[in-house]
């Protein structure tokens, strides 16, 4: 069983920046494609930022040059560092994993539907 943990939400004002971290039990982040998703409240949930096993990343393009992915194989945990926030990226962010690894594109994450394993969440808040 996958389990996914995320830390590092908070409260910043704009042009913050925040590192939220996803550790990852039950497999290895180097096997698996894993991401980020967000919602706010009233809107869909969108994909943020994914990385492939093949470390291949995938970015919204709301948040691009903003915001970047990776992960460190050996302790099994994803990174999302979020710099110049804006109070628009103010959401539940949530962590997201699938031993498929999809990929859609380099300005497009896949759909959520495409991710089995999904975290409890953490919460980023910006302000202006």
């Amino acid at each position: 069983q996958v389990q996914l943990v995320e830390s590092g939400g908070g409260s910043v004002q704009a042009g913050g920046s925040l590192r939220l971290s996803c550790v990852a039990s039950g497999h290895t982040a180097g096997t698996y494609g894993m991401g980020w998703f967000r919602q706010a409240p009233g809107k869909e949930r969108e994909g943020v930022a994914t990385i492939g096993s093949d470390g291949k990343t995938s970015y919204a393009e709301s948040v691009k040059g903003r915001f970047t992915i990776s992960k460190d194989n050996a302790k099994s945990t994803l990174y999302l560092l979020m710099e110049s926030l804006k109070p628009e990226d103010t959401a539940m962010y949530f962590c997201v994993a699938d031993r498929a690894s999809p990929y859609c594109g380099t300005w497009r994450p896949c759909p959520a539907t495409l991710y089995t394993y999904w975290g409890q969440g953490t919460q980023v808040t910006v302000s202006s």
